[in-house]
């Protein structure tokens, strides 16, 4: 149902809806347009005014359905996913969030422990209702172009659930990987709690057929690969928040781990000589991560209605990988590569602001953000060839000489805001903002440098409701793109058996986009469907891509870095429907539709392209339908994107490579029974979809044009069961 959030919490103020803080509610209230005061609308025949700032979602709209999580109740809702998946905002830290999920009118201040990964674990029983947030307001902590979703929880003295699953994955050579999740929230008082730990099967088992010919089309190799990767991720979670008179506090952790073996077979027909040649190879691999992360925030809301905010994160990731390849004979192996990769990546965020009201409906936040992220990495390889002294550290083999093998790269980042947020008519808002960030980028280790950047980002949301149902929105922005650090040193190369590892750049900048944004948004009436259209382009400076860093024209190699400035545009379609004018009320289609262009300059081939992997057209259909006399659901997800005329290229410099992409589809069955457990079995990749790849390997640079082969391979994980068994109690 529509309702406006201003007018919702004139209706209902914290003293019987206290799930949404008082300063959320106390702002709102004051600035709502009396006409709106006591309007109270059923769910049938839902009113709301033109000003409204969100669409809202009674608890008992879902009722039908049987749901048992939040995520449940989300699912059922129409156009949700332009909220979940928008594709306003951008940049790094925490002032940004375009999609998020707020939980009580806040935001989960975590970047793996966040509020989208809150939905599974929240009983429906414990929900009031679920709100789209379509205008901007000062007391919205997410500062993205698009929508916010916000499930608020009932208002209880003492309430408790806890939700369980069992599940269990078949892959495509039979295997059963098993699975399970538990969850136990509640409140106490101003107190609220939630706790959280899985075992999520990540087994996987991938068979690669791949071909080759020379420049000739005669055909020089053969290639059978089987992969089988041996994984289950371990997770727990906690999330604590206590609600004062004037303030609140929330405080969340994570950590999670896992650590699987892959085990690689790999035959190799050569078909150059008199008579094919058959070798085999076997790799070994290992691989093991932990990570934790720590954040909470502290809200305080004086008489005067203004606020000061206090945000933190601190997350560790420990990583490492050791590949070992053996060739393998009748009787006997002989290990020719050892190549071992480890990185450890630290991050702390912290960002206070303070906001206060001024001209009656105007408000102003100024604040402060600063940051520290670290990453530490190294490298090391070793093969059979003769050369030096056996080593230990390198699997008993010969060590091999890695450019720029071990790095400690550290950026320390300062923000400084100020937002302006300012309703010009019950129809308008406007919301500016300018964002000055400086930086410190400093690289230890086999490489040493330090460079300094400044940029200021300025943003302009503006957004128009013509009607209830029609609103228009559009953004201007600037963002800076967060640099990826394993760019700075070398890093491993998993995807070539001919390359082992791939250069890093030192000299790498944060690419930078201007982005222009419009949306227009139609709510069909009686709650039917969603249309939005959205047409975009962005101007983009230092754009990332591989990029020549050769030292030598006998020592060809490339790294990611910085390739110029460019261009990307297109246009986005979204539908969203139910099917009632058919008499299939409970019937929900999803319809997305995008088609897009780009330019930049290439830097191998010195000719104008479209950026990296960069298809003319994508296309997703999302659908299901709910029998709810028979307590069963079912429905699919189907993708595809264009293939011919688009560019799925990635060009190096001494190869390209081309993707052939392939539709996909899942299908998903669910059954509801009586005492509340749901049962859901789902075929993901259905038409066991092919992963297939074109690679031109050139003699010598790829600008000169001289092919040595030409490699076709395609990959297939088979289709993938899975049975999952839910119930909250």
């Amino acid at each position: 149902m529509t309702r406006s959030l201003a007018a919702r919490s004139r209706l209902r103020p914290p003293s019987t809806r206290s799930s949404l803080s008082l300063a959320i509610w106390a702002s709102l209230a004051l600035s709502a347009p009396t006409g709106l005061l006591g309007q109270e609308s059923s769910q049938a025949n839902p009113e709301s005014d033109a000003s409204s700032l969100s669409v809202v979602y009674e608890a008992n709209y879902f009722d039908e359905f049987s749901p048992v999580s939040a995520n449940d109740m989300i699912s059922r809702i129409p156009g949700i996913g332009l909220a979940l998946n928008n594709r306003g905002g951008g940049g790094r830290g925490l002032g940004g969030g375009a999609g998020e999920i707020l939980i009580n009118g806040q935001r989960i201040t975590g970047k793996s422990n966040e509020g989208r990964s809150q939905l599974s674990r929240i009983s429906a029983d414990d929900v009031d209702y679920i709100e789209i947030i379509r205008g901007t307001s000062e007391e919205i902590d997410v500062r993205g172009g698009g929508q916010v979703v916000n499930v608020v929880l009932l208002a209880a003295q003492s309430r408790s659930s806890i939700a369980a699953e069992i599940n269990a994955d078949r892959a495509q050579d039979g295997k059963l990987a098993p699975g399970a999740k538990l969850s136990y929230s509640g409140q106490a008082g101003r107190f609220n709690y939630l706790f959280h730990i899985q075992g999520d099967p990540g087994y996987s088992n991938e068979v690669r057929r791949e071909s080759s010919v020379d420049a000739d089309g005669t055909p020089t190799e053969l290639r059978i690969q089987e992969s089988t990767r041996d994984q289950t991720n371990y997770e727990t979670s906690v999330n604590l928040g206590y609600q004062f008179d004037k303030s609140m506090i929330q405080l969340n952790g994570l950590y999670g781990y896992t650590s699987p073996p892959t085990d690689i077979t790999r035959g190799i027909t050569d078909l150059t000589g008199a008579e094919p040649t058959l070798a085999l190879e076997r790799e070994a691999n290992q691989g093991e991560r932990n990570n934790w992360e720590i954040g909470g925030d502290y809200e305080y809301t004086f008489d005067n209605r203004s606020k000061f905010r206090f945000l933190f994160i601190v997350n560790d990731r420990d990583f490492d990988f050791t590949r070992e390849r053996f060739l393998t004979a009748a009787e006997s192996e002989t290990k020719d590569l050892f190549l071992f990769s480890g990185a450890r990546d630290r991050e702390r965020i912290a960002r206070s602001s303070y906001t206060f009201n001024f001209a009656s409906s105007q408000a102003i936040e100024l604040g402060i953000e600063s940051a520290q992220t670290i990453r530490d990495s190294e490298i090391r390889l070793g093969n059979d060839d003769e050369g030096g002294t056996p080593s230990a550290l390198h699997g008993g083999l010969f060590p091999v000489s890695v450019d720029n093998a071990v790095s400690a790269v550290e950026e320390r980042r300062n923000e400084y805001f100020a937002i302006h947020n300012w309703p010009l008519t019950d129809d308008m808002s406007l919301e500016t903002s300018l964002v000055y960030e400086s930086s410190t980028i400093e690289q230890t280790g086999d490489v040493g440098k330090a460079r300094d950047f400044g940029f200021f980002k300025p943003k302009i949301d503006f957004r128009y409701n013509f009607t209830e149902s029609l609103q228009f929105r559009t953004t201007i922005e600037k963002t800076v793109s967060q640099l990826s650090f394993s760019d700075f040193s070398a890093t491993t190369d998993n995807s070539d058996d001919d390359q082992d590892t791939i250069a890093g750049n030192p000299n790498i900048r944060q690419e930078q986009n201007w982005r222009y944004n419009a949306n227009l948004e139609y709510r069909l009436p009686n709650n039917v469907g969603v249309v939005n259209g959205e047409v975009y382009y962005r101007d983009v400076n230092d754009a990332i891509d591989r990029i020549d860093v050769s030292p030598s024209p006998y020592d060809l190699q490339s790294a990611r870095g910085n390739i110029g400035d460019g261009k990307r545009y297109g246009m986005n379609l979204d539908v969203s429907t139910q099917f009632a004018y058919i008499g299939l009320p409970t019937a929900l289609l999803s319809v997305r539709f995008s088609v897009n262009d780009s330019q930049v300059m290439d830097p191998f081939l010195g000719t104008e392209r479209r950026f990296d992997r960069n298809g003319r057209w994508f296309g997703r259909a999302d659908f299901r339908h709910d029998v709810n006399r028979l307590n069963f659901s079912y429905g699919l997800n189907y993708s595809t994107q264009a293939r011919e005329g688009s560019n799925y290229n990635q060009i190096d410099v001494f190869d390209i490579e081309r993707d052939i992409p392939q539709y996909g589809l899942n299908l998903f069955f669910e059954k509801r029974a009586l005492d509340g457990t749901t049962f859901r079995f789902d075929v993901r990749n259905v038409n066991d979809r092919s992963w297939c790849r074109e690679r031109t390997r050139f003699v010598g640079a790829t600008i000169d044009g001289v092919i040595e082969e030409i490699e076709s391979s395609c990959s297939q994980d088979g289709p993938r069961l899975s049975l999952k068994i839910r119930n909250t109690f």
